[in-house]
This record gives structure tokens, C-alpha cells and sequence, in this order.
């Protein structure tokens, strides 16, 4: 007797160059320039994605910014955005949701979603290509996304075909296959010994590994074999896992009479808070942003959004920044009725590693975090980044995202012996004795002067350095400093007190930065070792001449 299950069709949305897509969705005045999308920062930045354009021009994945402009001078580079491309992520699904209450998330510029039963909105002669045409169509009108798609019973046979150039792509039932037969074992992406493996068997399609014995297979390589085999013959080990967007959870009360002070509304607040964990919890989710709703006296309404640095349910730390933005923004009126909207998303996982120490709590990660943020406010919590600029105290400050436990042993490093700088900030101002006799141009006078904030351009008489010191390392070079104490007030006392002799100093290495505007930066750096054993980092502001120190070597 034959089966009733209807047979699945699943269609996979493909992004094409989707780092640079969710980049041209926000600025499609780029569309039709020579553009290049690339990751990283500095010498490290590669290319990821281009435009037509820049690709006719010979500009390839890999390429770094040097490279690409050698061959296009006139490029524009952009780097990832990951919000454009959160937004541009979500767009895709948005879409996707649209057509089919079941849409799986896939990677990035991935989307798949359930195709049964659509058929019925497209009685034409083609009902899954008349889909295909509709979801480009729908992509490119409401998202801003060019989109490939490709239809048929499995995820892999989908998601080759939303790959081919023509789209939309359409695999007849029972043909997944006699589709995935051409096609190398790498695009399964299996594991580096067992792709070693099928390789000294003489397999190098998945039609060739779609042809053995499927008992054979998995005795041989094991559960991830058996998964393998499948995919080759076109049968899914997983099924489509739908998305379901987070549910809002509320409480809230009307009060019995109407409140003008803090206190008592922080009481029936926590409450509602506790509650609220209590529902999230029960389904494994967190609060990842908190909205606040007042119905004022008489007839006023006060709305408030605190958006958490990580999900959590500690409902004092929730409770520390609902008191905080009140503090903050007060309502101006009696508080008549409250409601608490709680966002959730699904807490952070621990992992356990063999390899290295654990992964931090979750839980107690997102609630410290929290508690930083509301002590201290938005934007100063987080972890600190280099940018791409000349002046070191430049950082960016981005969200605090521990490093995963190590999947493998890592192997030793050895040292290379260099040395690590700790940077005084803000830095120290210093009062300077240079010596002039080894500056260009200076006819060995034998004195030097006083820098620092005294600004007099006093002489006075300089001491031998205590050990030969090295040659100028540029022409620019005007002093050599030869001893520098700390200029501390009594209110400073607790800054520490750096001075004495320069044993040796190396430099002066120039600095500029902005020199297109008035704001222009321009600085000579020092590297000096004092008698005393002390090597620190000091440099001369050229605009004013005064000196500061920034940084000790340990």
C-alpha cells in the first residue's frame, strides 16, 4: 500500500557574497562602484567579497587592501559590519516567514523554510518554480537581497542547488541522488581523516559513496559515516528545525493608590521581576532587554527600554538598573499601574573542555556583566580592542565575549623574547634634561635645556650619560634626554614618582596623526633605561615641547 506522508520540499534562500550584500543594503549608492568588503584590521585585513566591477578589475578573495588597490587604485573598501549584517540576517528571515510558518535559520545567507503544501498558491504548471520567482521577487522588494533559491526533498540537494548560477533551481522528487552523484566529497565538509579515508577507497563523488553498501559504510566509519551515506543518496540525518522567534513575557499590576516615591515602587517591582524569571526560566531563556511602561495621574504614560549587556535572570541585577534608569529619567507624575516587558534569548552555554579550563558560567557571566553596567553605565563595560590608527592610548570598546575552551591540546610556544609595555593612563608629565651636543646642527654647544611645562627654554649644564648612547635615528631629532623626573603636586601623591639618570635612549621615532586638520598629532617617541635599571616609554609633543611618560617596560 502505497504512503500517505506527503513527500517534503524545502527550499533554501541563498545570499550570494553576503557580506558584501548586507553591506550594499545599507548603502546601495555602491551597487555600481568598484567596492571591496574586508575582514579584519591593518596589514591583516583581507578581501572577503567585491562588487562586479572590482572583479573585472582582477580583485580576488585573499587580496589584501595593498594588493587590491595595486591593481584598482581608485577602490573603495568597507569593513564587516556585523549589525549590517545582523539586520541583513534577519531581513532574510523576515522573508522566508512570510511564505512558511517553518523556517529554519541556516548560516550566514542561509534560510531555509518547509515548501509543502505551498504549491496551492501557485496552480500554474510549474508551482515550484512559480515559488522560487516569488521569494527573489519578495528578497529583493522588501529585504534588499538578491537571493538564490533552490527547491527539492533535503537541505544539501536544496542548498546545492540554490549554489547554481540559474535560479531558481529545481531537483524532482526522488532525484536527489542522480543530483548530488557529480558533485566531490568535499561538499559534505567532512572530517580531514575520514575524507583521507574514502579517498584510499578510490571514492571521490558522493554518487561513488552513494553506491556502497550502506552497512558496510557505517561498520567501517562509524555513526558519521552512516550520516555521510545518507547525504550522498539525498536523505537528511537532521530534519528542517524551525525557528521560533522569542516570546515577550509581561507583568505588571494596577496599584491601589498612586505612588510618588521610589521605594514602594521598587518594592511591587520585584515581584513582577521574580515572577517573570520564573516563566523564562521554566523555558530555559533570559531577559536580554527590560521595558518599562507607567501609567501616570492623571492621564499620562512614561515608556523606558534597558537593554541588557547579556541575557540573565537575576532579577537584583534587573531590579539595580530599573532603579537606576528611574533615577535617571523620573516620571514627573504618581505612578497609577506599571507593566514589565520582559525580551528573552536563550542564555549563553557552558562548555567543558579536556584540553584547557572550563568555560565560565553563563549565567554568572551575564549577571556580573550586568551588574558592571549598571554601576557604570553605558558604554564602559566591555573589552577593550585595537583600532586601526598611529597613536597607542586609541581602543574601541567592544562586548566581553570569553574565548571558547581549546577543541585541541595547543602546542607550546617558545618565546621570542619581547617585552611587555604597561600603559600609564593618563600619562605622567615629566620635566626633561636633554643634551644637544649629537643634534644635527646644534655645533656640539655641550648644554642642554629644560623641557616639560616650564616651557622657559632655560640651559643648564649636562651631565655624561653613564654608557656611550646610539646615533639619531632621523635627521628630525633634536634632543636626547639624559635624565627626566615625575612633576607631581601634593594632591598627586598617589601617582607614582618616576626620575633619574638615562643610561641609554633610543629614538626618536616621529609620530603623525591627522595632519590634514587642525587637530594634527605629532610626537617623538623615546625608549630610555635609567640607572637605576627602570626602561620606560617617554615622548616630546612637538606643538608644545612638553614631555610625558606612557608606558613601562616590564
Amino acid at each position: 500500500m502505497p504512503s500517505l506522508d506527503p513527500v517534503p520540499r524545502i527550499a533554501c534562500l541563498m545570499v550570494p557574497l553576503f557580506p558584501l550584500a548586507a553591506r550594499l543594503r545599507s548603502e546601495p549608492e555602491l551597487a555600481q562602484e568598484a567596492l571591496a568588503v574586508l575582514a579584519g584590521s591593518g596589514p591583516a585585513a583581507r578581501v572577503v567579497a567585491a562588487t562586479r566591477l572590482a572583479r573585472r578589475a582582477g580583485i580576488r578573495p585573499g587580496f589584501t587592501l595593498s594588493q587590491a588597490r595595486v591593481r584598482l587604485p581608485k577602490l573603495i573598501a568597507r569593513p564587516r559590519d556585523a549589525e549590517c549584517e545582523r539586520a541583513a540576517r534577519e531581513a532574510l528571515l523576515d522573508v522566508a516567514e512570510s511564505f512558511s510558518p517553518r523556517v529554519e535559520d541556516g548560516d550566514e545567507g542561509l534560510a531555509y523554510l518547509d515548501a509543502c503544501g505551498l504549491e496551492r498558491h501557485y496552480p500554474g504548471e510549474s508551482p515550484d518554480e512559480e515559488l522560487g520567482r516569488a521569494l527573489m521577487l519578495a528578497s529583493e522588494q522588501r529585504a534588499g537581497l538578491p537571493i538564490r533559491v533552490g527547491i527539492a526533498a533535503s537541505k544539501l540537494a536544496a542548498r546545492v542547488a540554490a549554489g547554481q548560477p540559474h535560479s531558481p533551481t529545481l531537483v524532482p522528487a526522488g532525484g536527489e541522488a542522480r543530483f548530488l552523484a557529480p558533485l566531490p566529497l568535499s561538499r559534505l565538509t567532512p572530517q580531514a581523516k575520514t575524507l583521507a579515508t574514502l579517498t584510499s577507497w578510490g571514492i571521490h563523488s558522493l554518487g561513488e559513496l552513494a553506491d556502497l553498501p550502506k552497512d558496510e559504510v557505517a561498520s567501517r566509519l562509524g555513526p558519521m559515516g552512516q550520516d555521510l551515506h545518507a547525504m550522498a543518496r539525498g536523505v537528511d540525518p537532521e530534519p528542517l528545525m524551525p525557528r521560533h522567534p522569542p516570546p515577550a513575557f509581561a507583568e505588571g499590576m494596577e496599584l491601589e493608590w498612586p505612588l510618588v516615591n521610589l521605594e514602594p515602587f521598587v518594592f511591587v517591582a520585584r515581584g513582577a521581576l521574580e515572577r517573570i524569571t520564573l516563566r523564562m526560566q521554566s523555558q530555559g531563556l533570559a531577559c536580554e532587554r527590560l521595558g518599562l511602561s507607567l501609567e501616570l495621574e492623571p492621564d499620562g504614560h512614561h515608556e523606558r527600554s534597558i537593554t541588557l549587556p547579556a541575557p540573565t535572570r537575576d532579577v537584583k541585577t534587573l531590579l539595580t538598573l530599573v532603579r537606576l534608569d528611574l533615577e535617571a529619567h523620573p516620571p514627573g507624575a504618581p505612578i497609577l499601574a506599571f507593566t514589565l516587558n520582559a525580551h528573552p534569548d536563550k542564555p549563553r552555554e557552558a562548555q567543558l573542555s579536556l584540553f584547557g579550563p572550563a568555560a565560565l558560567s553563563p549565567d554568572k557571566l551575564a549577571t556580573t556583566v550586568a551588574r558592571l553596567f549598571s554601576m557604570l553605565g553605558k558604554g564602559r563595560v566591555g573589552s577593550p580592542r585595537t583600532v586601526d590608527a598611529h597613536r597607542p592610548e586609541r581602543f574601541a570598546l567592544e562586548p566581553y565575549a570569553p574565548p571558547p575552551p581549546p577543541k585541541e591540546r595547543p602546542e607550546a610556544r617558545l618565546g621570542r623574547g619581547l617585552l611587555t609595555v604597561r600603559v600609564l593612563r593618563p600619562p605622567l608629565e615629566i620635566e626633561v634634561i636633554t643634551d644637544r651636543r649629537g643634534a644635527p646642527g646644534s655645533g656640539g654647544n655641550g648644554h642642554g635645556d629644560h623641557g616639560g611645562s616650564s616651557g622657559e627654554g632655560s640651559y643648564v649644564e649636562a651631565t655624561e650619560v653613564a654608557e656611550p648612547v646610539t646615533e639619531y635615528a632621523s635627521a628630525r631629532a633634536e634632543e636626547r634626554p639624559i635624565s627626566f623626573k615625575t612633576l607631581i603636586g601634593e594632591e598627586e601623591s598617589r601617582k607614582p614618582r618616576i626620575e633619574g639618570r638615562v643610561r641609554v635612549a633610543s629614538g626618536p621615532w616621529g609620530l603623525e596623526e591627522d595632519w590634514w586638520s587642525p587637530d594634527r598629532l605629532e610626537r617623538d617617541y623615546w625608549d630610555v633605561e635609567l640607572t637605576s635599571g627602570g626602561l620606560y616609554r617617554i615622548y616630546r609633543d612637538r606643538g608644545n615641547g612638553d614631555w610625558f611618560v606612557d608606558g613601562v617596560y616590564d
